[in-house]
């Protein structure tokens, strides 16, 4: 098999095992940036001789039996809102154009702990701010199933760069969709962990209460892999959380015999494409088939999750983004006069629309006789959503549904209508402001070849039910295809 199609697993088995070497996995993969990334787009940097030194290292490690476990000389691709130290880390902005960490993710750290080979920092979303991967000062990634249609954001760089064979797997971030939406518009898997599995250090905020790290794959069993790898307990992040469960590959059992999985009424009503149901409906049998126990039920406030998801998120992105001011790092533009000018002539000419329109609505909804009305409520509204998943989990282990509405829509079509956009989220952002797991998994496709992503929701710190139910599926699909 060639070294792009493996998954990471497999490539690691094959190191280890003296098939191949770190050496020969890093050459080949950036053999494909190099051959493939002019049609897509996926990276803003791509570090090959810093990758090509670490994956020398690694494979002395590995040769000495100091490395053995899944990932180790696995080439991975980093979302370049997440920071690596002397490595160039923009966010997709003109305002981070120049900007080197000088420390690097507790994320990252983690994997470069278990073996794994940094390729580059792959393009987003300008500051994770949007559901395309359009937003980007560096141009639009595309989607390598059709190069006509968006990847999804805002990691879409990391997803695409998973479906085009520029990385084994890759991570990202996800403050309302932007891990589970472009896998499931690229035909990868994609994880959102609970809130707090993965620290957020070194992860550029842009909803710090909502954003998450995690991965994006080729399979389910690379999944548990790199997510056992990423999760740890950090003093340095104040909402990192100390678990005991985080051996993810022990989940990796096909059985669901007795899960009980719920879905939600509301996410199969109107706005949804009859053949996105079609196949999430069809995953849902198999899972049946296999032992689980199927319902329908009504999931109450999902209406207001998208107002309430925007409300918080703007605020917190409108406080987050203050720090770019030109003043310490990044952007400054070059003729002002005055600091007050300089601020603005900076902010306005480095920031993009849609970011400009972010941090507008939050500076309103923060602002003096509007944070009652909009951003307080808001809040409440986060604690009736919680409390509403708490309602479905007390009942069902699993709740089951789409990822997104529709399958990738064409290059330039979401830019022209935001809010069209933004309701594109609304199967994923409730996940976010309940700090639930969830998981996308390729269900299928569309009539147009485009991939369809089965979401599988669990509750806090339930990752494990969620792995076990989607290797399941993987399974029983891949036995039939």
């Amino acid at each position: 098999m060639n070294i792009v199609d493996m998954t990471a697993t497999q490539l690691s088995a094959a190191i280890r095992a003296g098939e191949t070497t770190a050496v020969d996995a890093a050459e080949a993969v950036l053999a494909q940036i190099k051959k493939e990334d002019k049609n897509y787009n996926c990276y803003v940097t791509v570090d090959a001789e810093g990758a090509l030194a670490q994956a020398k290292e690694v494979q002395a490690k590995i040769e000495a039996g100091e490395l053995t476990g899944p990932l180790a000389g696995v080439p991975v691709a980093v979302k370049d809102n997440i920071c690596t130290e002397g490595l160039l880390t923009t966010c997709s902005s003109k305002i981070l154009h120049n900007f080197v960490p000088t420390y690097t993710a507790e994320a990252v750290k983690n994997l470069q702990k278990a073996g794994a080979v940094i390729l580059g920092k792959t393009n987003m979303d300008e500051f994770a701010m949007g559901s395309t991967t359009e937003t980007s000062a560096y141009g639009p990634t595309k989607n390598p199933r059709n190069t006509d249609h968006v990847p999804g954001g805002s990691s879409g760089g990391s997803a695409a760069a998973v479906a085009a064979g520029e990385c084994i797997y890759a991570i990202g971030s996800d403050t309302g969709g932007s891990i589970r939406q472009p896998a499931s518009y690229c035909g990868v898997v994609g994880m959102k962990p609970t809130y707090g599995t993965v620290s957020r250090y070194g992860l550029i905020a842009y909803g710090s209460s909502l954003d998450q790290i995690g991965p994006l794959t080729k399979d389910v069993r690379d999944c548990a892999a790199v997510l056992e790898a990423l999760s740890s307990h950090d003093a340095k992040d104040s909402t990192s959380v100390s678990r005991e469960d985080t051996d993810f590959t022990a989940a990796l059992v096909e059985d669901v015999k007795g899960l009980r999985i719920g879905i939600p009424n509301d996410y199969l009503g109107e706005g949804l494409d009859d053949e996105v149901r079609t196949a999430v409906l069809q995953a849902a049998a198999v899972l049946e088939k296999k032992g689980a126990v199927v319902e329908r039920f009504d999931l109450s406030l999902v209406e207001y999750a998208i107002p309430a998801y925007y409300t918080i998120a703007a605020a917190e992105a409108s406080s987050n983004l203050e720090r770019f001011d030109g003043i310490k790092y990044g952007y400054r533009t070059k003729e002002y006069a005055g600091l007050h000018n300089m601020y603005k002539k900076s902010r306005s000419e480095g920031f993009g629309e849609e970011v400009k329109r972010r941090i507008m609505l939050g500076s309103f909804v923060l602002s003096s006789g509007y944070y009652d009305a909009y951003y307080l409520k808001a809040l409440k509204v986060k604690a009736l959503i919680k409390k509403a998943f708490d309602d479905a989990f007390a009942k069902y282990d699993l709740i089951l549904g789409p990822v997104a509405p529709t399958t990738a829509p064409k290059l330039g079509e979401s830019l022209a209508d935001p809010i069209q956009m933004y309701l594109g989220d609304i199967y994923t952002i409730a996940v976010n402001l309940a700090g639930l797991p969830g998981i996308s998994v390729p269900c299928g496709q569309d009539s147009k070849g485009l991939p369809i992503g089965l979401q599988l929701i669990g509750d806090c710190f339930q990752e494990k039910k969620l792995l076990r139910a989607a290797y399941t599926y993987q399974q029983e699909v891949s036995r039939h295809e």
